[in-house]
């Protein structure tokens, strides 16, 4: 008897066409003599949708071909099945992938994805929405609602946007935290919600950070100038806690003076002013190398 799989892919991530990754997805299956369905993302009803799949077909494994916005996507259907993730990484932003080392080619993405062992991965709540990966209030949130506006998407529309964002970047916002049994005040710039290392271009945000530790990061950076900036893209994350500090913790708090805008795993989010954020301890299984 066949096993079945699920291929989710998200036909509009990364602009770029995904027909022979899919053809090529779905040949892998066939010649691994697995029954595979395949669904494509439409932005409607996706989470049910996801969710009504997994309930007629139980599969063994989920195919992802997407970034890390149709990662999150699909975890949230799937977050209390017993189901393993297998990624081929194909967004705007790869993240999620990048810091599992799943950056390969792309015939050695589909073995781990179809055949190797699986890891056991956080991942957070913000307010009762799922966080795989990055997710931040401030000036990068700033930034993906503008690439999100403009017309130019993948690495050069994230570039073009960047510059513009910093230099049309507001006042920075007050923040109170509670974690770990304290409260803390800051006057930041930015604070990222980190279970992971790396953004998905790569850039170094969280030196800390451990996939599967039961523990999250804050990463509160009260300065972000051209010369920040420039420190952070190169690889010298600042450690003078005038520019920077962060906090690890399972669960926290955090109060804003005002509106300021959020984003999670690369989508964003709006504006917010208080987040209620938890660590969900080794949630999500993910085939790795």
């Amino acid at each position: 008897m066949k096993k079945n799989i699920i291929i989710v892919v998200n036909p509009v991530s990364g602009a770029f066409e995904k027909k022979e990754i899919v053809d090529s997805t779905l040949l892998f299956a066939k010649n691994e003599n697995l029954e595979s369905i395949l669904y494509e993302t439409s932005g409607t009803k996706d989470v049910e949708n996801i969710k009504n799949l997994y309930n007629i077909h139980k599969p063994e494994r989920i195919i992802i071909i997407g970034g890390d916005g149709t990662i999150r996507m699909v975890a949230e259907a799937i977050a209390k099945e017993d189901v393993i993730l297998g990624i081929i990484p194909a967004g705007s932003a790869n993240g999620f992938a990048l810091d599992l080392d799943l950056q390969l080619t792309f015939e050695k993405n589909l073995e781990v994805a179809f055949l190797h062992q699986f890891m056991e991965v956080d991942i957070i709540t913000i307010n009762g929405k799922i966080s795989i990966h990055l997710s931040d209030l401030g000036l990068n949130a700033e930034l993906i609602k503008n690439y999100e506006q403009g017309e130019i998407h993948g690495k050069w529309g994230y570039a073009l946007n960047t510059i513009t964002t910093l230099f049309d970047s507001g006042n920075p916002f007050t923040a109170k935290i509670k974690a770990n049994n304290e409260t803390f005040g800051y006057v930041a710039r930015m604070i990222v919600i980190a279970n992971a290392k790396k953004y998905g271009t790569g850039v170094v945000i969280n030196p800390n950070g451990v996939m599967n530790d039961g523990k999250f990061e804050l990463v509160i950076l009260k300065n972000f100038d051209l010369i920040i900036f420039g420190q952070i893209i190169s690889g010298n994350m600042p450690s003078d806690p005038d520019d920077v500090e962060i906090i690890s913790t399972d669960k926290a708090t955090i109060e804003l003076d005002a509106p300021v805008s959020f984003q999670i795993d690369g989508e964003y989010c709006g504006t917010e002013t208080k987040l209620d954020i938890k660590i969900l301890h080794k949630q999500l299984k993910v085939a790795v190398l």
